[in-house]
């Protein structure tokens, strides 16, 4: 089209200069583009509490019905249902979030003391969880919770570097 200018009338501006060819965020010299163990710490605490919140409410959906099975349909049978699932959300919400918070704070200060955010971390933070959580249960509740903790890190970290093993593996057999 003859005549017009390639500046918007709306903007008053050359749209060549809208295209954004480079990355979305400015980062300091040196600093990566990966989220350090900090910044995941409040996803992975606000996580642990949704999917807590949800799966209590469905565990509090279904003890409710089985408990009020031999009810009829009414408000007095509604109204234990909701309490079930209120108060198994709230459960499981509040266990699920202090756990992955006793996990974050254990990670973020191991990560600080060594100097280094690899799998160790995740599983001595693990261990330490496990071990603190169930630390009233006594000697025997903190070694088992130590164990559930370093079972459930582990497994996450195997998970977590399954390809770099399955790569390594097949180099050692040529």
């Amino acid at each position: 089209v003859t005549g017009m200018s390639p500046l918007s009338p709306y903007l008053n501006l050359d749209p060549k200069y809208l295209v954004q060819d480079t990355d979305e965020f400015i980062l300091p010299t040196g600093a990566n583009k990966t989220r350090g163990r900090f910044e995941l710490a409040f996803f992975t605490i606000g996580g642990c509490c949704m999917t807590g919140a949800a799966f209590g409410a469905l565990n509090g959906l279904r003890l409710g019905l089985k408990e009020t099975q031999n009810m009829v349909w009414s408000k007095p049978r509604n109204v234990q249902i909701l309490n079930m699932v209120t108060r198994q959300g709230a459960l499981w919400a509040n266990t699920l979030g202090s756990l992955a918070l006793l996990y974050s704070a254990f990670g973020v200060i191991i990560e600080k003391t060594r100097g280094a955010e690899d799998d160790l971390n995740t599983i001595a933070a693990g261990t330490l969880t496990g071990m603190l959580y169930k630390s009233t249960g006594g000697v025997r509740g903190i070694a088992r919770g130590g164990i559930a903790g370093l079972t459930l890190t582990g497994l996450y970290a195997l998970y977590n570097n399954w390809e770099h093993m399955k790569g390594s593996v097949a180099r050692q057999s040529l």
